[in-house]
């Protein structure tokens, strides 16, 4: 494994262990058995390599969701997004110490415009994932405005939901709770005028 890789796993680890906001360069050193050069060769900064990594769970985590949205290929699109929020609240336990991390990542996004750009870049990586999948459901493109639309609305309620649980998890709604009162709802409105 190069420094590269050892850095950004040593990163991982450590946003999981300490967050964002307490990781020094000689903390991912220690932990990557690499040098202080490697960071900024690789990253250019410690706060390139935190987002870096990052990146990498933030990729993973939607993939997952992913994979549960398209699991079931008879699933309408409303039912599809359904089972990916309800995963998503599911699974918030096991991730808390990583969505500290990011929300701390983000306060931090906004001094600098370079550092910015990776979460608005893996913003854009989901948004045209999950833009595909409305694109099948409309019959039309990924880049109609209708399906970035729609994504961007679907990930602010993944955000909302995930902010929501972080604040107050036991206030926060369970995943089978959300799934039957968005299925009683949308029978509801069916059978409206």
């Amino acid at each position: 494994m190069g420094h590269r890789a050892q850095l950004l796993a040593a990163a991982r680890q450590l946003l999981e262990d300490k967050g964002y906001a307490h990781i020094t360069a000689r903390d991912l050193v220690a932990a990557s058995g690499t040098n202080l050069a490697s960071i900024g060769y690789h990253f250019g900064s410690k706060a390139g390599l935190l987002n870096a990594a990052l990146g990498v769970v933030f990729e993973e985590w939607a993939t997952q969701l992913t994979e549960i949205a398209l699991a079931d290929p008879a699933a309408s699109p409303l039912e599809r997004a359904h089972r990916a929020w309800a995963a998503l609240l599911e699974n918030l336990a096991g991730r808390r110490a990583l969505l500290v991390s990011f929300i701390e990542a983000l306060a931090q996004a906004d001094r600098d415009p370079q550092l910015r750009e990776q979460p608005a870049g893996m913003y854009r990586v989901v948004r045209a994932r999950v833009s595909e999948i409305v694109s099948c459901a409309l019959d039309t493109t990924p880049d109609d405005p209708r399906c970035t639309a729609v994504a961007s609305w679907m990930m602010a309620v993944c955000d909302g939901l995930s902010m929501q649980w972080l604040l107050d998890p036991s206030a926060a709604p369970k995943g089978a709770d959300l799934l039957r009162g968005l299925v009683d709802l949308r029978a509801r409105s069916e059978v409206q005028p």
